[in-house]
């Protein structure tokens, strides 16, 4: 009976392992700023909108996914930036792209709430970065709070289900092994806290 019992937890376990690995690649950053960012420009100037939050999408969810794979073939640091090292010297890139995007929209004259987007993942990243210098923290709970929270803070209170797809996100990467729940829970805090109020000012 033991083995049995046994048996039916490593295959709970492994069906666990299955579910959070294909929640965390759903729910990567890049993923959320594809999908979210037209929609807000959408929300800002329909179609026009729309466009600008194309390039906003380029910026922050194209081009970092490029530079990472860069670097990771060039060794400048190790695949999927696992260790806090690894992601201190991606940041600045990241960084370049997603402040580059953010001034060219504002430059370019776009509808204010979609630079503001960019913006707010901006001092999300920055926020990381400096909590990084000292503890790794979760970029993915911290961008899928950041973006839910302007998703809300955009559409109302029909988008409150984003809640739960975060808090998947957040599990998916302790369930991984990538993070600790404290670390999950900070990066979720960030995001949300410093997205959300830099969005709100901005837009």
């Amino acid at each position: 009976m033991s083995e049995i019992r046994a048996g039916a937890g490593d295959v709970v376990a492994r069906g666990e392992a299955r579910l959070a690995g294909r929640i965390s690649d759903w729910c990567e950053p890049r993923n959320w700023m594809l999908c979210a960012t037209p929609l807000l420009g959408w929300h800002a100037d329909g179609p026009a909108g729309c466009g600008w939050g194309l390039v906003a999408a380029v910026f922050t969810g194209v081009i970092p996914p490029l530079l990472i794979t860069a670097g990771e073939r060039r060794e400048l640091w190790g695949v999927r930036l696992r260790r806090r090292a690894d992601r201190l010297a991606a940041a600045p890139w990241i960084v370049a792209s997603v402040a580059v995007g953010t001034a060219l929209l504002y430059l370019l004259g776009a509808p204010a709430p979609v630079p503001a987007v960019p913006a707010a993942m901006l001092a999300v990243l920055l926020a990381l970065a400096a909590i990084t210098t000292v503890w790794k923290v979760s970029a993915h709970s911290a961008v899928a709070a950041g973006v839910s929270a302007i998703l809300m803070l955009t559409y109302g209170s029909w988008t409150l289900p984003l809640a739960a797809v975060t808090t998947a996100t957040a599990w998916s990467r302790i369930r991984l092994g990538r993070h600790t729940p404290a670390q999950a829970v900070v990066g979720v805090t960030v995001g949300a806290v410093v997205g959300g109020l830099v969005f709100a000012l901005l837009r």
